[in-house]
């Protein structure tokens, strides 16, 4: 019988939910997923610049594991940039490590329990429209 699979640490939702080409409709557009584990090895390796042995350790995973993740993650982007793809960031085995949400009117991700109306960036928009 196989191990359990042990889920992976994220930090945080990503701010946004996907990316897609400009120009072309959704509803014109094939998808490709991209899993918060994938794109936290990414956060971590590519964007924060940490050497794999230091962001396995972050999601609490082995190195080899995290290089798996790290590799898909990467065929995954590559996929959608040279096809031209949209790429929706959902799902996976994973943990964050408190809760998260969307705001319901500009989707950015926040933290906390509670059921947000709106979130403090969106409260911002609105003061700097009135003013």
């Amino acid at each position: 019988m196989a191990r359990p699979r042990r889920k992976r640490c994220v930090s945080g939702l990503p701010m946004v939910e996907g990316f897609k080409p400009v120009g072309i409709p959704m509803k014109e557009l094939s998808t490709v997923t991209l899993l918060f584990e994938e794109y936290e090895a990414i956060r971590l390796c590519d964007y924060l610049g940490l050497r794999q042995e230091e962001a396995a350790a972050m999601m609490k995973v082995s190195r080899p594991t995290l290089t798996r993740v790290y590799e898909k993650a990467r065929r995954t982007v590559a996929t959608a940039f040279a096809e031209g793809k949209a790429m929706i960031i959902e799902g996976g085995d994973y943990q964050t490590e408190g809760d998260w949400s969307r705001c319901p009117r500009c989707r950015r991700a926040v933290s906390g329990s509670q059921h947000i109306a709106k979130c403090g960036l969106c409260e911002t928009s609105e003061n700097k429209k009135s003013t």
